[in-house]
């Protein structure tokens, strides 16, 4: 039975936009500082945020402010109908080329690799 007061229009409408499903697929693996996002879908800051709000309204993220940083992560619909779509959903978002490159494209952005910083001595600089 539904939960009293999910709103599956919502849900659904929320689901409907490659871009939102491109940001849910980006946040599968965790929590993601929002300043990744436009870099990972080569797109602008105003429609990530847009598209964010959006999921918030539905209730699909959750966000936490830390600094001047946003960070997203998903919300698992507490409506029990809901949460098995939304997680069939993104399994078949994890099989998806283009969701696969994005994820490639965001340890690209956020987590690339680089060399550890060698801290010197006074005395080895002069």
């Amino acid at each position: 039975m539904a939960e009293k007061g999910f709103d599956f229009e919502l849900f659904f409408a929320a689901l409907a936009d490659r871009t939102r499903l491109r940001l849910l697929n980006l946040m599968r693996g965790g929590e993601v500082c929002v300043c990744f996002f436009a870099e990972t879908l080569g797109t602008n800051n105003p429609k990530i945020s847009r598209h964010l709000a959006y999921l918030k309204r539905a209730n699909l993220v959750t966000a936490r402010r830390d600094g001047k940083w946003m960070h997203y992560r998903i919300n698992r619909p507490a409506d029990e109908g809901a949460a098995r779509i939304f997680d069939e959903l993104l399994t078949t978002l994890a099989k998806d080329k283009e969701m696969q490159k994005d994820l490639k494209q965001l340890v690209n952005v956020c987590c690339a690799p680089s060399a550890p910083v060698k801290i010197k001595r006074v005395s080895e600089i002069a």
